[in-house]
């Protein structure tokens, strides 16, 4: 699927940016598109304002009541009670118990441009990325933003990532990959010599970086991203997360429907063990050791 320009772009960042569901059955829902930890909780967001939170792994789960009418695409906390969650209509919504309860905190400036990501740093400061180009910062915990540009075109910004040692990874339209050392203050521009859509990086246990997006394509890094090398997939589909079981040295890429993907050497090479999974658009892994998928089926127990 290539990139999208011109009036299809805003279809682009509604769909395939924020949920990337194309699937092959109907999904049973509902919708999620991001999960995380608050302390020992999970909370997840997705369609229409939807969030819930788990206090036992997953096994059961609490709707919060609805703040707004809007898909959220991203979630994020900075300690065990408080926590941002962001998506169309440019809104953030922000949570101070854990996310018991939320509240409506912002509306960005253009409500056609949903924010596609958010991340929580120390100290109440906070970045909102997604469609064209957008790029908010906060340091007063959400009460106030201010718009940056760090493109010189309006591309897409998907997925911005907080790696162990504090580097701050974006990954965006049209192969954009951006890197800061400095908590966004500035920004380098990356070169994978991928020109389709990057969703996401992840980093290995042993600082090796895996970024993935369109077309199945995966490029790994050993130098924090200084250089990429193109790592052979086992298929097309469309990759929008991924983890790394540390007990099992198992890496896992997931996204479009059927695309769940392993390797066991590092992320030098992918297998496709099944090709019986929804679309997927996060993965996590309890405490208890339970491997958990968000997506266009809910919340599930991986395959």
């Amino acid at each position: 699927m290539p990139d999208i320009r011109g009036g299809l772009r805003l279809l682009l960042a509604l769909v395939a940016l924020c949920a990337a569901t194309v699937g092959f059955a109907a999904p049973t829902g509902p919708l999620l598109l991001d999960a995380t930890f608050a302390g020992e909780s999970i909370v997840t967001v997705g369609e229409r304002g939807l969030i819930r939170r788990s206090t036992d792994g997953g096994k059961t789960w609490i709707t919060s009541d609805p703040v707004v009418p809007y898909t959220l695409c991203a979630v994020s906390f900075a300690d065990a009670r408080n926590g941002w969650a962001a998506g169309h209509g440019a809104v953030v919504l922000r949570t101070t118990d854990g996310g018991l309860s939320w509240q409506h905190q912002y509306t960005g400036p253009d409500p056609e441009s949903p924010f596609l990501d958010l991340l929580a740093l120390d100290g109440g400061h906070l970045i909102a990325i997604g469609a064209f180009g957008s790029y908010f910062v906060s340091h007063d915990a959400g009460a106030t933003w201010e718009q940056e540009w760090i493109l010189d075109e309006d591309m897409h910004l998907n997925r911005i990532t907080r790696m162990a040692d504090g580097t701050l990874f974006i990954a965006g339209e049209m192969g954009a990959l951006l890197r800061s050392s400095d908590n966004g203050v500035t920004w380098d521009t990356l070169d994978t010599g991928e020109d389709g859509s990057l969703y996401g990086v992840m980093e290995l246990s042993d600082h090796t970086l895996l970024a993935y997006g369109l077309r199945g394509r995966v490029y790994r890094s050993t130098d924090r991203g200084d250089s990429w090398t193109a790592v052979k997939t086992p298929g097309t589909g469309l990759l929008m997360t991924g983890i790394e079981l540390g007990a099992a040295r198992t890496i896992i890429l997931a996204g479009q429907a059927r695309t769940w993907w392993m390797s066991r050497d590092g992320g030098r090479t992918f297998t496709a063990p099944t090709d019986r999974t929804p679309s997927i658009a996060e993965v996590l892994l309890t405490p208890a050791g339970q491997l958990l998928t968000f997506g266009e089926n809910g919340v599930n127990p991986a395959p």
